[in-house]
């Protein structure tokens, strides 16, 4: 029985020990950390400095630059509001509160108990109202005295407002890109915690590609709450938008960690930490040459007859088998100034027209409605009540294949007749129900259209999906002219029938790096496959006739051995002027597909019935790049 004992009394010993030697050696720094944060004895420093954006060549494209930055850490006793008034004498530029930060200050410092009535005091006596809804009563009836503030006034309780802000202890920026001067005076007050700190700056190098890149800021009231359970304090600096939100757990930095001594002072326990380097699949120099391209054709565009409303155009160019990403321009022209409207590639949607007509073929070869090869006479459809519908012009004898190197309308119309299990006759009813909208719409979801492309980004947009059902709109929907699709959707379904029907997410990262050693690195995602019975071969074939011989001639030189289709599709611009927009999508070789290119071109054209003439901008601006893209790479 002793002996039972001594190996129960052993065994507890060696959990002690191994559990002490755990705590006091492995989790030492850990809970040494956790007990300086809840005794107030350690602050942070200023947001660390951000990981850098590069392209996929180490090109930087965003970075940090230092800046004078006036900070304050309150480890005395010193009164915030006589702080605040100094600071506001020191301070080259006013500063500007807002209403709700008036009313903060008059609440805290003003007797407001007369701002209420009677019957409230006694509602919130009786514990009718919370003491949240009562101060809510108080500011809003504070507007005409928070107004009598003057704007001397105004720029102290500014600066009494990021004194207190955030935790007591945290970091307190009052000011960013202080000046030598306003520096060298706030370390004239010698005030315990104030001081002016060398910080980063961000900054973003090219003027293209601003808008995906994204931006950072505070932590506003909209977000706290999401920032707060990842682990963030309230005045950090983080990704707002886009690529600089979504990859901010890898670009956030780590702040200096302060100790608060016994006088006061700050003893550094640890140094900032950069964040990790986020590396684009983007080559910027194609990005910028790209650009080039496109304003040249903007800028000529009063060559052209109707093109009073066009100003915008969009070039998109990827890998098809990877779904990265290797330029993505938006360029948008105002009163002689360009902009970059690069994220409108994923936010805005566009009737695109026939180059959707791949994925309409699909829908007459995945359910036996287009017989391969058998030739018919393009024509015309009448339906009851419609006015009729044709392709451009009479096209002659025409399979699937030469139906796509013509675009014939006459060919997809047919096609969606037959799938609502009718057989075409003059001024015929469909009886179209919403069930083979569904099966169009489902169909193009395979390529990307109309659903999510995978986009390494938030915020993506679907387009517009049509809410009614009707005979003719259906015929509309087969020719693109119907359903909004974005460029970037069009991007995912041209790489999809490049791939024979794989679809892969599109993605702008490529890979992450911690100096010089990759952590992670984006590998293609599958979103799904489209099953092939051989008609993705004849799509194929009839996207490089319509380069060769049909719609798209002169969009791409053919000794790069391209496929790809155009769009062009009318657009209701207000009640008096029709638009077209036109688009081309593209991939090659068409034996081996290494890029693909989507151009978009919104409001190419005025509708005019006496002059029918269609800038050919689109097609120029596709022909360069398209050169450029598969010579430079």
């Amino acid at each position: 029985m002793k002996k039972v004992y001594f190996i129960i009394i052993t065994i507890l010993m060696l959990v002690l020990v191994g559990r002490f030697s755990y705590l006091r050696i492995f989790k030492h720094d850990f809970y040494y950390q956790e007990y300086l944060t809840k005794t107030n004895k350690i602050v942070y420093g200023i947001n660390a400095p951000r990981g850098r954006i590069l392209d996929r060549n180490g090109k930087v494209l965003v970075d940090n630059v230092g800046v004078n930055t006036i900070t304050y850490y309150k480890i005395g006793d010193y009164d915030a509001f006589e702080v605040a008034t100094k600071l506001g004498i020191i301070l080259e530029e006013k500063m500007v509160p807002t209403i709700e930060e008036l009313k903060d200050f008059y609440l805290e410092t003003e007797e407001t108990d007369s701002l209420l009535t009677e019957e409230e005091k006694k509602d919130f006596e009786y514990r009718k109202i919370t003491l949240e809804e009562v101060e809510e009563l108080k500011k809003s009836r504070l507007d005409e005295k928070v107004e009598q503030y003057t704007e001397e006034e105004q720029n102290i309780i500014k600066i009494y407002t990021l004194l207190n802000k955030g935790y007591r202890y945290s970091t307190k920026i009052i000011k960013k890109e202080a000046s030598e001067k306003e520096c060298a005076n706030v370390n004239e007050l010698n005030i315990n915690g104030l001081t002016c700190e060398y910080t980063v700056k961000r900054v973003y190098l090219y003027d293209t590609l601003h808008t995906i890149l994204g931006s950072v800021g505070s932590i506003t009231k909209e977000n706290k709450d999401y920032y707060l359970e990842k682990g963030y304090s309230l005045d950090d600096e983080v990704g707002l938008s886009y690529l600089e939100k979504e990859y901010d757990d890898y670009l956030k930095g780590e702040k200096a960690i302060y100790e608060v001594k016994s006088d006061n002072t700050l003893a550094l326990l640890e140094e900032a930490k950069q964040g990790h380097d986020i590396y684009l699949s983007i080559d910027i120099d194609l990005q910028m040459q790209i650009n080039e391209i496109m304003k040249k054709y903007i800028d000529q565009k009063d060559k052209y007859a109707n093109t009073d409303y066009f100003n915008t155009t969009y070039v998109l160019v990827s890998n098809p088998y990877t779904g990265e990403i290797l330029a993505s321009s938006g360029l948008q022209k105002i009163n002689d100034t360009y902009y970059d409207v690069t994220s409108n590639v994923l936010t805005n949607s566009f009737t695109v027209g026939s180059v959707i007509k791949g994925a309409s073929h699909t829908v007459g070869y995945q359910n036996n409605l287009i017989a391969i090869g058998k030739k018919i006479n393009d024509s015309c459809i009448k339906l009851y009540q419609v006015p009729m519908k044709c392709s451009y012009k009479r096209l002659g004898l025409i399979d699937d294949i030469t139906a796509l190197k013509t675009s014939s309308n006459y060919y997809q119309f047919l096609t969606a007749i037959k799938l609502t299990g009718n057989t075409y006759k003059a001024n015929m009813k469909l009886n179209v129900t919403p069930e083979h909208f569904a099966v169009y719409r489902d169909t193009f979801a395979q390529f990307g259209l109309g659903s999510t492309t995978g986009i390494d980004l938030g915020n993506e947009f679907l387009g517009i999906k049509g809410s009614q059902v009707a005979d003719d709109l259906l015929l509309n929907f087969s020719i693109g002219q119907y359903d909004t699709y974005t460029p970037l959707q069009l991007l995912n379904y041209i790489n999809t029938i490049a791939t024979s029907g794989s679809r892969y997410s599109l993605h702008y990262l490529k890979e992450v790096k911690e100096q010089e050693n990759t952590i992670f690195t984006y590998e293609p995602n599958l979103l799904n496959q489209i099953e092939d019975t051989g008609y993705f071969a004849r799509i194929q074939e009839g996207f490089k006739e319509v380069v060769y011989n049909g719609t798209g001639r002169g969009y791409t030189d053919t000794s790069l051995k391209p496929a790809g289709k155009t769009g062009t599709a009318q657009i209701v611009f207000n009640k008096d002027i029709t638009t077209i927009n036109q688009s081309y999508a593209m991939f090659a070789p068409y034996d081996a597909p290494k890029y693909s290119i989507v151009v978009m071109s919104p409001n190419i054209s005025i509708e005019n019935s006496k002059n029918d003439t269609l800038a050919p901008i689109n097609r120029y601006i596709a022909k360069e790049v398209s050169k450029l893209v598969f010579e430079k790479q």
